[in-house]
């Protein structure tokens, strides 16, 4: 490849490629790589530094069972943790018909009529909810329930403190709230509530809308099997977290969230929402729905930044409720809410009062006889290893909360009562209950309807049949396994399988996250070594790994700044530089924080507009908070100015937040708090391995400075690490490190690759990009290079001149590469009608070469249309992807091959070959018909007996 460069080295590459005044010189201070064996052994004995109780804490985390054949089926597969995100709706179904497994369950089990594809989590659920409230009725004031679990109004407070929407906050009782208040856009409760309280909703609900206020409820699925659901008491949004339906753990996440809410909110919901449609030939199909994100077309007047979701989580919960069916469910439910029946009357016999009784699922505030009894009940518990819920303040003394979970045994149980000073067990104390006699037996809440009817849902209880399904949805998608993935800006790496093994260690996965610090010593140790590590690499002084993608890491460390601007009197800074090029959810953060936007003009190379720049800076230099940029650019070219701008922006008072999306580059070659930056996020799950999981999860951890490490974001119920946060911002995510089972990752790929190989890895990413465009170029217009006609990491290939000639749009091209195995590069970002490419340094030269043949067969193709020898409506690009039933179907007038059709290379083997299972989307018929649940049972019905014929 350097022969092709013609070039000596890497090294010469590099100072061909990156500004000579921000190579770092010296040496990484890391460890010295480990082999994979070294590391995984390491890896288990940090694990094990974790000390597993048995927790009863709830507050919305719940030890649950992971079913086997979906742990290794799924969660443990290649095949399903190395999808992207379903853009290309004809290599995706599998996982897009599991998603819409996932939003049929929640609307299912919530009583609402459409659901998301899943969102963060909880806490950020809650603030999606709200912003979307405001939007609906640009009313300003919200009242939540004090009873709410106190992450959810932690990151609902931050969100309303600080957003642009200028919303005010009033945490109440709910019993106490003025519901004739007409400045009321809504009120956010928690069903059943943090201390296990159930009461009924629709009173609130209808006192609510008498004054056109809407309503809010974060609710649990579990729950929900047995209790009456929010929308069947007239809520307007129900939001929650699946973690319980077969998720680990994982001392906080990644857990996928949920949002439904009405038919007519459609339009305003945050996140994805996967629809069906048809394909060319009619046939059903699966698809994004309302794909266009919202910060991308709103950029800074955008009211949600939210660019991922937590897909293979979602699925994950979603093959939960199919392998266990409604009855199963039903079953689990009945089950923890008999225990926590029978508990509650064994620790009233021993004297104790249930604050929450009659009615409960799981969770039970207890009164403590006496006031010294806290004592004696911390003691026993702990020598058994159990933690309970310990309240803090007023009455901390005398009540004490739990809460059971489907993983509860009669031994767990009769432990309880044990510790609380009872002298009864659970076998005694069933003998004198009823054998249906349990809390919500008899309640006038008790749920009645039917949920989970559909065929889906009542086909797969059997592991046989699991797995089949599990591995039918896997084979109509493409993944890592596959092929390679060239996104640009989105970094479809190698994701090792020894990387992957520590989220599968019991002593990283069974933790929850509220539990004491003295317990969590093996997770302590692994963030303080990423910590340690990510500041070596980057140049910062201190990470926070709170925010759990790469858009929250843009809102944490711009909130950061604000905070910090605010401590030094500086608050009239708010005005926020982002260049034109900028990804949509730059703007859309800045917003999200009370910023005001001035958009940079980029010359035609893809730099930074000097010039606009200045003039920019000079206009708003008194007002100036901070520049947003990405380094290298969107344009994939390290601009040769960063380090002036960034000394611009800083003598004028303002912050340089770097966005991290593009760190794949830099890793080892630069670092970005050397050349100016003083916030950055950095994306794990693209530059340090963590799998994108087909659509999340993800990680944005953010590093700054010295000067900022004290606003970084704070927990209300867990003391990040031991720096003071009393000046923090707040909290962004419900959980004190996001995402932590996903961590251990990033962690063991910097210490398998050491300082070098880091290097190396950047390098070649570099090399492997400027490769293909030299193999390209003849090809092609390569639409940004580097006064010396190098790229960085990514380039863009023009293809807007096509559509003149021929006809041909960008899209038919990343069709056509479905044909050769290929998904398509990033389509129409950063400029409209190109592909962006981004091989990483995963890839060996032989894959690379499959793809410059591909594109350079297509252009060939495109070629032939220029000069007529092929048509220009029916060719092989306007008529890709081709699928199996097309080719081997009895018709086919196409003035092209079979062959050339479907094996237009040879090394697209017949043997060998990935087959999309559709034809072409067909976007239009899904806007026109929307539906995102699963498709009707008539449907179902008709697809099995066409299967059964065939």
């Amino acid at each position: 490849m350097l022969d092709t460069l013609k070039l000596k080295n890497l090294d010469e590459l590099i100072n061909r490629t990156i500004p000579r005044d921000i190579l770092f010189k010296l040496e990484m201070k890391l460890d010295e790589p480990l082999s994979e064996k070294e590391m995984l052994k390491r890896a288990l004995e940090i694990s094990q530094k974790n000390d597993i109780w048995r927790t009863y804490i709830g507050m919305g985390f719940y030890n649950c069972h992971v079913p086997p054949v979906i742990q290794r089926n799924l969660f443990e597969n290649p095949g399903w943790y190395t999808q992207y995100t379903p853009y290309q709706a004809e290599v995706s179904q599998g996982r897009l018909e599991s998603l819409v497994n996932f939003q049929t369950m929640i609307c299912d089990m919530t009583g609402m009529e459409i659901s998301n594809a899943s969102l963060l989590d909880e806490g950020t659920a809650c603030a999606e909810a709200l912003s979307l409230c405001n939007r609906l009725n640009k009313r300003k004031k919200f009242l939540v329930d004090c009873r709410c679990h106190p992450q959810n109004i932690a990151v609902v407070r931050t969100r309303a403190e600080y957003e642009a929407l200028g919303l005010e906050i009033s945490v109440t009782d709910r019993d106490e709230m003025n519901l004739k208040d007409t400045s009321i856009s809504g009120i956010l409760l928690q069903y059943p509530d943090s201390q296990g309280y159930i009461y009924d909703l629709s009173q609130l609900v209808q006192k609510a809308h008498a004054n056109k206020s809407l309503v809010i409820v974060a609710t649990d699925l579990l729950a929900l099997t047995l209790l009456k659901p929010p929308g069947e008491c007239g809520v307007d949004i129900a939001v929650g977290t699946s973690q319980r339906f077969g998720v680990p753990l994982g001392f906080g996440g990644p857990h996928a969230a949920f949002f439904a809410t009405r038919e007519e909110y459609k339009r305003v919901i945050p996140g994805r929402i996967v629809g069906i449609s048809r394909d060319a030939q009619g046939s059903q199909s699966y698809r994004l729905a309302l794909q266009t994100r919202e910060q991308h077309i709103r950029r800074d007047k955008a009211t949600s930044n939210i660019c991922t979701a937590q897909a293979l989580l979602a699925n994950m919960s979603a093959m939960y409720a199919v392998f266990h069916g409604p009855e199963r469910l039903r079953g689990i439910g009945k089950r923890v809410n008999q225990a926590t029946t029978l508990l509650a009357r064994g620790l009233e016999d021993a004297g104790h009062r249930i604050l929450n009784s009659p009615l409960f699922f799981d969770t039970l505030t207890v009164k403590l006889s006496g006031e010294r009894e806290i004592e004696e009940i911390r003691k026993r518990a702990n020598d058994k290893k159990i933690n309970l819920r310990y309240y803090d303040g007023e009455d901390n003394d005398t009540k004490v909360g739990l809460s059971l979970d489907e993983t509860t045994t009669d031994d767990d149980v009769n432990d309880l009562l044990f510790i609380f000073g009872s002298r009864k067990k659970i076998v005694s104390l069933s003998q004198t209950s009823p054998q249906n006699d349990f809390s919500l037996s008899n309640s006038k809440l008790k749920r009645t309807s039917q949920y989970l009817t559909h065929p889906v849902f009542n086909s797969y209880h059997s592991e046989t049949r699991m797995m089949r399904y599990l591995k039918e949805l896997e084979n109509r998608d493409i993944s890592l396994t596959h092929s390679m993935i060239s996104l640009g800006s989105c970094t479809m790496k190698l994701n090792s399988a020894s990387e992957m093994m520590p989220c599968s260690m019991e002593g990283f996965s069974s933790i929850h996250p509220f539990v004491p610090p003295t317990q969590t010593l093996g997770y302590k140790q692994l963030f303080g070594e990423l910590d340690r590590d990510l500041c070596e690499l980057t140049g910062f002084h201190k990470f926070s790994f709170q925010s759990n993608s790469g858009a929250q890491g843009e809102y944490s460390g711009l909130m950061t700044i604000m905070a910090y601007l605010k401590s030094i009197d500086q608050s009239h800074r708010s005005v926020c530089l982002i260049p034109e090029s900028a990804h949509g959810t730059n703007p859309a953060s800045a917003h999200l924080t009370g910023m005001k936007i001035e958009v940079l003009r980029v010359l035609k190379n893809g730099d930074v507009d000097l010039s606009d720049l200045s003039n920019k800076v000079e206009k708003n230099k008194d007002r100036l908070a901070a520049l947003m940029i990405t380094y290298p650019s969107t344009h994939g070219v390290f601009d040769d100015s960063i380090r002036e701008i960034c000394e611009i922006i800083h003598h004028n008072g303002g912050q340089v937040y770097l966005d991290g999306a593009n760190l794949n580059a830099q890793v080892g070659l630069c670092r970005p708090a050397d050349y100016g930056a003083d916030v950055a996020h950095v994306n794990l799950h693209k530059t340090f391995c963590i799998p994108h999981g087909g659509g999340g999860p993800g990680m944005g951890p953010i590093g700054v400075k010295k000067h900022l490490v004290p606003f970084l974001p704070c927990h209300p119920v867990v003391q990040i690490d031991d720096t003071d946060r009393s000046i923090s911002f707040g909290s962004v995510g419900s959980t004190p490190y996001g995402s932590s089972l996903i961590l251990p990752i990033s962690w063991a790929y910097v210490k398998m690759m050491g300082g070098k190989n880091l290097k190396m890895a950047s390098q070649v990413a570099i090399l492997n990009a400027n490769y293909m465009v030299a193999r390209l170029k003849g090809h092609y217009k390569i639409l940004f290079t580097n006064k010396n006609g190098y790229c960085a990491h990514e380039f863009i290939l023009d293809c807007r001149d096509f559509k003149n000639t021929t006809g041909i749009e960008v899209v038919d091209i990343a069709k056509r590469l479905q044909d050769y195995g290929f998904h398509s590069p990033t389509m129409s970002f950063p400029v409209s009608g190109c592909l962006m490419i981004e091989p990483t340094e995963s890839e060996d030269k032989e894959e690379l070469d499959k793809l410059c043949h591909a594109l350079i067969e297509i252009r060939r193709e495109i070629g032939m249309i220029e000069r007529g020898e092929m048509d220009k409506t029916t060719n092989p690009l306007k008529m890709s992807p081709h699928t199996v039933s097309a080719v081997t179907s009895d018709a086919w007038s196409r003035p092209y091959s079979r062959w050339q059709a479907a094996f237009p290379l040879n090394f697209v083997s017949p043997t060998k070959k990935f087959w999309p299972s559709i034809g072409r989307i067909d976007d239009a018929y899904g806007d026109q018909h929307f539906h995102c649940q699963c498709p009707p049972i008539s449907a179902y019905t008709e697809e099995k007996e066409e299967s059964n014929r065939n």
